[in-house]
């Protein structure tokens, strides 16, 4: 049987990876405002930005809503979409040589409950030279992506590993959102 799902989001990698499980899927982005709170954890920041997410459609629609939200968190400071081109050079150059963390927080808001969750996967970025970030830069690939990266890009040339979920880096931790849809997990690599 094949459940539907409403997806509180405009991100073309959550509707690739929701669709992945098989569920029949309407894209209804909610537009919230995400500006962190003072001394608002990565962990609770993400969390609680999916819960509005799929607070603000489920508002407005009936049905299963899933909200979601991703973050890179390195020294408990978050790294969103960067506002331009120098944005993301600052991200990468933070990123370069260390481990950061991704968290995604997935929320699935259904007959009036909400139940939420937050996955963390580590990476660790390769030692990124000037040329590597001048030529990254330049694909504009960037663009609209947390930590100014995406894994399932050309990106993965600044990643030396991980340590947990993919999906979840990419923005949708699979398994995690299976199990709160109540549906059978993927196997993921």
């Amino acid at each position: 049987m094949t459940i539907s799902v409403i997806l509180a989001s405009r991100s073309p990698r959550r509707i690739e990876l929701l669709g992945q499980l098989g569920v029949a899927l309407e894209v209804v982005p909610a537009d919230i405002d995400e500006t962190p709170q003072t001394n608002e954890l990565p962990v609770k920041y993400v969390e609680r930005l999916a819960r509005e997410k799929a607070h603000a459609i489920a508002a407005t629609h009936s049905g299963i809503v899933v909200g979601a939200d991703t973050t890179i968190d390195i020294d408990n400071e978050i790294f969103g979409q960067p506002v331009d081109e120098h944005d993301a050079a600052r991200m990468l150059r933070r990123l370069s040589g260390r481990t950061h963390r991704v968290h995604t927080g997935v929320a699935v808001h259904s007959n009036g409950t909400v139940q939420s969750l937050v996955t963390t996967t580590l990476v660790t970025f390769v030692p990124v030279t000037d040329e590597l970030l001048r030529w990254y830069l330049e694909t504009g690939e960037w663009q609209g992506k947390a930590g100014a990266y995406a894994i399932q890009g050309l990106g993965a040339s600044l990643v030396e590993g991980i340590r947990g979920s993919y999906s979840n880096v990419v923005g949708l931790p699979l398994r995690e959102t299976a199990q709160l849809l109540g549906i059978e997990p993927p196997l993921e690599g």
